[in-house]
């Protein structure tokens, strides 16, 4: 395959501003670098976080995670990977990101992409795939045997949604989820949750469904909600949170002994670059698919990419109400 010696790449050049397409050299992988064409994007909360964040200084940012394509050349020190393969992966946050047409990534952190889904489906897995599965199987160490509650708080989200499909698919716990408007109830439920509660009456409900306490908390948004935590779970129970809230008091959570856990993706290639436990987790979350163990959360495809897409899908995360996850495919 011919590799062009530059490509577009949609870039912000001020936090908040608007996209800019501009014209890049195309890089050439070394190491255990592999690169790769895009076909197709993701948009989770995390790129509109560090659209608003980050340091110009730096130069104009390449935003995105999420991506599907097929690799083009591979590094000197790639084993994993060769051109032609097709692939999925989430990315770095320390390295420029998915929204152009060539990217470079970690071959440690990329995975097979399920041969059973379309580019834009199988975009939309590997963020919240690798999220779900470090949430329950990493922090909260669960496993196939592992009984009990599992309260989904922003069930209809993309992470909410893979949760409860490797809860469902991979443990014997009982899976709640907690949503609010009728389609996220019906989403929620379409993913496997046993039951559904609304998370405005949330302590009387979870309550009813669990007199003696949950024994895990999935939690996206945190703020305001830890004193209905600490009251629904029981003794020694368990939260693990994937936001960023100021300043949270976590002391209503002493009285029984229960534990806060912090879930971040980008610890692995951030501070563990050694390590393939995620292109472990992407390469059985692709066979989880093709068997028909779990699906794609995709439920917004979006076209053409370009600047005036991007922002749209943007601006469709930054609502707070989406179902599912928002793909732009080329």
């Amino acid at each position: 395959m011919s590799i062009p010696a530059t490509h577009s790449a949609i870039v912000s050049v001020e936090p908040d501003s608007p996209f800019v397409q501009i014209e890049r050299e195309t890089p050439s992988p070394t190491g255990f670098d592999v690169l790769v064409r895009v076909d197709a994007v993701s948009v989770n909360p995390v790129d509109t976080k560090v659209r608003s964040s980050f340091d110009p200084s730096d130069g104009p940012k390449v935003l995105g995670f999420d991506a599907v394509g097929e690799v083009v050349a591979v590094g000197s020190d790639a084993r994993i990977f060769e051109p032609g393969d097709r692939v999925f992966y989430a990315g770095s946050i320390a390295r420029d990101g998915s929204n152009a047409q060539y990217q470079l990534v970690d071959e440690r952190i990329v995975g097979h992409a399920p041969s059973s889904l379309s580019a834009e489906d199988a975009a939309a897995v590997p963020l919240t795939a690798i999220t779900a599965w470090e949430s329950l199987f990493v922090r909260l160490g669960l496993g196939k045997d592992s009984t009990g509650t599992l309260l989904v708080m922003g069930a209809a989200g993309g992470t909410g949604s893979m949760i409860i499909q490797l809860a469902r698919a991979l443990t014997s716990l009982t899976v709640v989820a907690a949503a609010s408007r009728g389609e996220s109830r019906d989403w929620a439920t379409e993913m496997g949750a046993h039951h559904v509660v609304d998370r405005h009456s949330l302590v009387d409900e979870v309550g009813a469904l669990a007199p003696d306490g949950v024994e895990y908390v999935f939690s996206p948004f945190s703020e305001g909600n830890v004193g209905a935590y600490a009251a629904v779970m029981a003794v020694h129970g368990q939260v693990v949170a994937i936001d960023d809230p100021v300043g949270l008091d976590l002391m209503p959570l002493k009285a029984k002994s229960q534990t806060w856990h912090w879930e971040l993706m980008f610890t692995v290639p951030l501070s563990l670059p050694e390590s393939t436990s995620q292109h472990t987790i992407l390469d059985e979350v692709s066979r989880l698919i093709d068997n028909g163990t779990l699906r794609s959360t995709r439920t917004t495809t979006l076209s053409p990419f370009d600047v005036d897409t991007l922002q749209d899908a943007h601006r469709r995360v930054e609502s707070g109400g989406t179902i599912g996850k928002v793909v732009v495919v080329r």
